[in-house]
C-alpha cells in the first residue's frame, strides 16, 4: 500500500484504488475539486471498500450540480467581518487559519474553497484576525476550522492557541479536525505540546464510520485525552456510508471506546455535486428512532441541519425521535 498521500487520479489508479480507464474523467473532477488520500485512508479503503472509498474517491458525478445545491451552502461569506473569521452566532466565531486538509471529503460543504494551495493566512492577515477577536468581547468561544487546523505546524498552531487563550473574554477554544483518524501520525509529541493549554480546549473529531477508529487513531486519541483535551465527535449522515442503524450504532460505540463523545450528526449540506450522499431527514429520524434505547445516552448526538442563508444549525427535534411522533420540521 502507498506510503505517501495520493493527490491525483493517476496516483489513485497506480495504487489500485480506481480503474485506469476512469482516469481521464476523474482528472476533470480533480481540476475543480482537490484530491488527497493519506496512507491511513488508502489502507482503510483497501480493507473496507465502499464505506471508505465513497467518502474520499472522486467520481464523475461530482461535476453534476443539482438545482438545490449551492457554492456556499452554509453562507459563510455574508458573516465574514475580516479574512479568516466567520461570526454567525453572537457568542462564538470561527477562525480559519488555512484551507488545506489531510484528505478531501467528496461531500465537503467547503469543497469549492479547500485545496493543497492551503489558503494559509499571511502573518498580517492572521494578526488582523487575532486582533478582531481581542476587540470583540461578545465572543467567548473560538472554533478553529478551515481546512484542518491540525495541518498547521506545531509552532504556528501553538502560537495561535496561546494568543487566543490570553484574551480575557475567550473562555473556551475548539478545534475541528479529521487528522486523528485520517493522518494520526501528525499527532506527535510536538503537536501534543502545542495543544496543551490551561484554557479549556475541545477537539471535535470528524469520523463517519466505525472503521476509521484504527489502532493508530486510538493511540492518537489517547494521547490527546492525556494532554487534557475534551474529545467530541461529529459525523455527517451519508448514503452508502453510515445510513443504517447498525452502521450508526457501531460508529457511536467506536467513538465512546476512544473517549470521544458523539456531539453532532449533521444532515448533509447541499454543496455542488454531492446529491448521491443525500439521506432525507425523515429517514435520518427513523434511523435514530431505531437506536433509541439500544445505545447509551452517552452515545447520542444531536441531529442537526443548517438553516438556509446562514441561519446556523438547528436540531431536528427530539419530538421527532419519540416512537409514533409526527414528522419533525425540516426548516424554520
Amino acid at each position: 500500500m502507498t506510503s505517501r498521500t495520493l493527490r491525483s487520479a493517476e496516483e489513485l489508479a497506480d495504487a489500485g484504488l480506481i480503474a485506469h480507464d476512469s482516469v481521464p474523467a476523474l482528472a476533470e473532477v480533480a481540476r475543480r475539486y482537490s484530491i488527497a488520500v493519506t496512507p491511513t485512508v488508502a489502507a482503510l479503503i483497501a480493507q473496507h471498500g465502499a464505506p471508505m472509498a465513497r467518502q474520499y474517491i472522486p467520481t464523475a458525478e461530482e461535476l453534476i450540480t443539482a438545482p438545490h445545491e449551492l457554492d456556499d451552502p452554509t453562507a459563510d461569506a455574508p458573516f465574514t467581518p475580516i479574512k479568516g473569521v466567520v461570526h454567525r452566532y453572537p457568542d462564538r466565531a470561527l477562525l480559519k487559519p488555512l484551507l488545506a486538509c489531510p484528505v478531501y471529503c467528496r461531500f465537503c460543504f467547503r469543497r469549492e474553497a479547500v485545496g493543497p494551495d492551503g489558503g494559509l493566512l499571511s502573518e498580517a492577515e492572521l494578526e488582523a484576525a487575532l486582533d478582531w477577536f481581542a476587540r470583540t468581547p461578545a465572543v467567548r468561544e473560538v472554533i478553529l476550522t478551515g481546512g484542518d487546523p491540525l495541518m498547521l505546524s506545531p509552532r504556528r498552531l501553538g502560537y495561535i492557541l496561546e494568543r487566543l487563550a490570553a484574551i480575557p473574554h475567550i473562555e473556551t477554544l475548539r478545534i475541528h479536525s479529521r487528522v486523528p483518524v485520517a493522518d494520526p501520525s501528525r499527532l506527535d509529541g510536538a503537536m501534543l505540546a502545542a495543544l496543551t493549554l490551561e484554557r479549556p480546549l475541545y477537539l471535535c473529531v470528524h469520523a463517519n464510520h466505525a472503521a476509521e477508529f484504527t489502532p493508530e487513531a486510538a493511540r492518537a486519541l489517547h494521547g490527546l485525552h492525556g494532554a487534557g483535551l475534551v474529545l467530541l465527535g461529529q459525523s455527517v449522515l451519508l448514503r452508502g456510508v453510515n445510513d443504517s442503524e447498525g452502521a450508526l450504532e457501531a460508529l457511536f460505540r467506536a467513538m465512546l471506546r476512544n473517549r470521544v463523545k458523539p456531539y453532532y450528526l449533521h444532515q448533509l449540506d447541499p454543496a455542488p455535486g454531492t446529491a448521491r450522499f443525500h439521506v432525507p431527514v425523515e429517514e435520518g429520524l427513523a434511523l435514530l428512532r431505531g437506536l433509541r434505547g439500544r445505545v447509551t445516552g452517552l452515545a447520542w448526538p444531536t441531529y442537526v441541519q443548517e438553516e438556509p442563508e446562514g441561519g446556523g444549525k438547528f436540531p431536528l427535534g427530539m419530538e421527532g425521535l419519540r416512537p409514533g411522533a409526527g414528522q419533525a420540521r425540516q426548516a424554520r
